[in-house]
């Protein structure tokens, strides 16, 4: 099975309320980004960080060479849907995402790669800064 269909049916069954196999649904949310090339929708889920009132989702792409396209879409247009999966029965909402840059993304950074040493690995992969995105609510 590829990733796409492995997306289709996370995707579905995230939908529906259902347990996700190997899966935190409380970690995960949906991001509904709008492609660059073709202005259509594209859904892609993805585990989140929350903290002090704060949304993030990390852009590792398993520490491969370039941003995954949910990263470059949202770049290119940065109005996006969220729904979130520790928020069951919320409906999904718009936000604006921002890739944090400086100090503030050193910080979430730091707090990410201490509760998620995974990420350290994929950025250790990675021959780029894996961007740290905050949605915000618009």
């Amino acid at each position: 099975m590829d990733y796409r269909e492995t997306n289709r049916q996370v995707i579905q069954g995230f939908r529906a309320g259902e347990d996700l196999p190997g899966m935190h649904r409380e970690r995960l949310l949906l991001l509904t980004t709008t492609g660059r090339r073709t202005g259509e929708a594209y859904t892609t889920p993805m585990m989140f960080h929350r903290e002090n009132g704060r949304l993030f989702v990390i852009a590792s792409n398993v520490g491969a060479p370039r941003d995954p396209d949910w990263c470059l879409n949202l770049r290119a247009q940065p109005a996006v849907t969220v729904e979130v999966g520790d928020q069951e029965g919320s409906p999904p909402y718009a936000a604006t995402a921002s890739v944090l840059e400086g100090e503030d993304r050193a910080t979430v950074w730091a707090r990410i790669a201490e509760l998620y040493p995974f990420f350290v690995d994929h950025q250790t992969k990675a021959p780029r800064e894996i961007p740290v995105v905050e949605l915000t609510p618009a």
